[in-house]
């Protein structure tokens, strides 16, 4: 063994090593390919989709119109205009914006890649963004539609098959329920104090026994939508509250849930709490703050405008026109949830935004 090893050795400083090839090395960045010598026997292996063949420029894979199109928006886009492209956010953003100011105009796309953190895969991504700005949006709407804002998961048809719900938010001390039809006109509004919840050993027969009253008094509904709060389970200081809301939750479902036939859809679901905040523009950072003025701008143009967002029946007005105002707000605050709860939950469902 020794023998072999020093007379390969010898071979090689004699110079009759194996033949080396140059053979090509794609760079992932640049996308430039370097000659590399390679040994006979295969020691190195590189990976390219076309080893033999010159690369292509970027430019190369669109047409003529596609590329002005794509041109035109990353010269003259505004910052607002660039932050719509998928990718084009932060830095990168700020990246383009810069190298514009710098250098100017960008006179082809193969000239994008220069731009810092925008190198060839991304470009290609930002390239086929501009070009399908509607699919990328609708996909982003379908997304936050119907699979964030709902638990469980239903398919849309179900959803849009309801002709009524009754929207569910609970208090620390009360519930509130509003029902309403899909041409969101209030049906039935109210709340129930509890006298059991949050008081003294949470005996779980008391709950029960505050609970089923007010399920006994719900109307009918197609659907019973129960607000899921928003509440951080990271801050031990809640943890009454939370696991109050929870009990709640439960025995709501538990209570208004008929038993279910296979492939039939749940009646019973939950709908986030910062999901309608964020429709009604009411989230501050992570918290949501009071929508009682909202509420009252829906009732205001219930009176006042033709074709209202939200109708009230007159008898409502009349019975809770005080009733969100500074002095009384927080006494229904559940009411002015269950409300916007399921104005959110028509208005999402039709891909409408807050206006």
């Amino acid at each position: 063994m020794l023998v072999s090893v020093r007379s390969l050795s010898s071979l090689l400083l004699r110079g009759l090593q194996p033949s080396l090839n140059l053979r090509p090395l794609y760079c992932t960045c640049c996308r430039r390919a370097a000659q590399i010598p390679a040994a006979g026997w295969e020691v190195i292996s590189t990976v390219s989709p076309e080893p033999s063949s010159e690369v292509r420029p970027l430019d190369s894979f669109y047409t003529p119109e596609q590329r002005l199109a794509i041109l035109r928006l990353l010269n003259t886009g505004s910052e607002t205009d660039l932050a719509e492209v998928k990718l084009l956010r932060g830095r990168k953003l700020n990246s383009i914006l810069e190298y514009r100011s710098k250098n100017g105009q960008f006179e082809d796309l193969e000239s994008v890649v220069n731009v810092p953190l925008l190198k060839h895969k991304s470009a290609v991504i930002v390239f086929n963004s501009i070009l399908n700005p509607r699919e990328r949006k609708e996909k982003k709407n379908e997304k936050v539609q119907f699979e964030k804002f709902i638990r469980p998961p239903v398919e849309k048809i179900h959803l849009e098959a309801a002709t009524s719900i009754v929207s569910i938010v609970c208090g620390t001390n009360r519930i509130a329920w509003t029902h309403m039809d899909q041409a969101q006109t209030v049906l039935h509004w109210t709340q129930v104090e509890c006298p059991s919840f949050m008081n003294g050993t949470y005996m779980a027969s008391n709950y029960l026994e505050d609970i089923s009253a007010v399920v006994s008094n719900l109307p009918a509904a197609d659907l019973f939508v129960v607000e899921k709060p928003g509440v951080s389970l990271q801050n031990p200081t809640l943890f009454s509250v939370i696991a109050h809301l929870q009990t709640v939750e439960a025995m709501l479902f538990a209570l208004l849930s008929p038993p279910l036939q296979p492939g039939s859809a749940p009646k019973v679901l939950n709908m986030m709490r910062p999901t309608v905040g964020r429709h009604f523009n009411l989230m501050v950072g992570d918290s949501r703050v009071s929508g009682a003025r909202t509420v009252m701008q829906l009732m205001t143009e219930s009176m006042t405008k033709k074709c209202p967002r939200v109708t009230f029946p007159k008898e409502l007005l009349i019975k809770y026109k005080e009733a969100f105002h500074m002095s009384s707000r927080n006494k229904a605050n559940e009411m002015c949830d269950a409300l916007l709860q399921a104005v959110a939950f028509f208005e999402l469902l039709k891909g409408r935004k807050t206006e």
